[in-house]
């Protein structure tokens, strides 16, 4: 039988909220294998200086665990 997990993860990037998204799944996929979707919850940013200086994302990722013995 096959499930699908879910887990919320937090990634930023000092260039773009596209960036930021990709990084969230490149890291999480270190450790997780067969990641299926990506929801992205919230965008924040950080400012200095009146501008943008980095980009973050909360996002849930979905991957398929296999539960055979």
């Amino acid at each position: 039988m096959r499930i699908t997990k879910v887990i919320e993860v937090l990634a930023s990037s000092n260039t773009s909220f596209d960036e930021a998204v990709q990084n969230a799944i490149k890291d999480a996929g270190k450790s997780i294998q067969n990641i299926k979707a990506i929801y992205v919850k919230e965008l924040k940013a950080k400012i200095g200086d009146g501008k943008v200086v980095s980009y973050g994302v909360i996002a849930k990722i979905s991957f398929g665990v296999d539960t055979r013995p």
